[in-house]
């Protein structure tokens, strides 16, 4: 199976997962992209084609140059072909939708799957009570937990349902125990599984009932990770709502800010405001959707002045009149 799995899985195409260097919900079972991808052709400036299309997962021969596309966003090459490691498909996959009361309890469930669920653990999923308000309001899906400051989803994935089931049940009977979690389910066929995943996945889409969005996809360590939220809405005011969800197992926060209609005068309290915030607790502005035309004069706030001087000095020679999607990436 493709190891890439996304909200957008419907509508996009693997070039562009590639070009982008999409991370998506199963990254801490299977690793990003520049680990998956084995080799491939991409097409430059001039129309020569450069072809590293090696399916080999050992080779050491000079530098990685399909490295050089992956997540560069179409700005050094076209990726026309790819040969992408894809791991068997699991043959028994379990769901748990539980709930918490503070985020310093989503850590300690983190900190518990990671050890006591180990190989099959396969997603971490984090929700606040904001972001479930939007899909059960504006898309009616139905809440199984109840009211709850956060929501999680943890998938298993493996060979043997029996013993994933046995570890599963273990972890959250501990978590019981202790006091991790005050509310929970486990789906128990596919249609369950499907139902959960939808209150994570369709939040992008219950956002845009509540008017213009400011959406951001930054990178945190785990401790500060759900910080920016309430920074930002204590920032922001009461009146812009702040919805926090993302992939907390590899620290992707997933921020939407939504108004009524879309105002400058907003968007100039949020930016540079969110990037100067996240620099300085060590993280990245673009986890996985890429810099873009939008984020790209604000590259310097997580890549030094000697990276972005190399990488301007790449482009020029790779693509020295500037016509693979201009304006993108690099900074004026």
């Amino acid at each position: 199976m493709m190891p890439l799995d996304l909200g957008a899985k419907a509508s996009c195409h693997i070039g562009g997962n590639v070009s982008t260097s999409a991370g998506g919900l199963r990254l801490l079972r299977y690793g990003s992209l520049h680990g998956s991808i084995l080799g491939l052709e991409a097409v430059l400036a001039n129309g020569e084609i450069v072809n590293c299309m090696s399916a080999m997962r050992k080779d050491n021969t000079g530098y990685d140059l399909k490295q050089l596309f992956i997540g560069a966003e179409g700005t050094l090459g076209i990726v026309t072909q790819v040969a992408v490691l894809c791991p068997r498909r699991p043959q028994a996959v379990h769901v748990a939708f539980l709930a918490c009361r503070s985020f310093g309890e989503v850590l300690k469930v983190l900190h518990q799957a990671k050890g006591m669920l180990g190989e099959i653990l396969s997603a971490f999923e984090v929700m606040d009570q904001a972001a479930m308000n939007v899909v059960t309001k504006n898309l009616h899906l139905k809440n199984p937990l109840g009211d709850s400051n956060y929501y999680l989803i943890v998938e298993t994935s493996g060979s043997n349902a029996e013993h994933d089931g046995a570890k599963l049940d273990k972890f959250l009977q501990d978590l019981m125990d202790k006091g991790m979690v005050h509310n929970g389910t486990v789906a128990q066929d596919i249609n369950q599984r499907k139902e959960i995943w939808a209150l994570r996945e369709r939040v992008a889409e219950g956002m845009l009932h509540e008017g213009f969005n400011y959406k951001y996809d930054v990178s945190l360590p785990t401790q500060n990770f759900y910080d920016l939220v309430a920074d930002m809405q204590k920032h922001l005011g009461q009146d812009l709502p702040c919805v926090g969800y993302g992939h907390v197992g590899d620290g992707n926060l997933h921020l939407n800010i939504a108004s009524p209609q879309y105002d400058k005068r907003v968007l100039d309290r949020i930016e540079p405001y969110i990037y100067e915030w996240v620099a300085n607790h060590g993280g990245s502005i673009s986890a996985e959707h890429g810099l873009g035309l939008k984020k790209r004069n604000y590259i310097h706030y997580s890549k030094t002045p000697s990276a972005v001087k190399l990488m301007k000095q790449m482009k020029q020679l790779m693509d020295p009149k500037g016509i693979l999607n201009p304006y993108k990436v690099l900074p004026d």
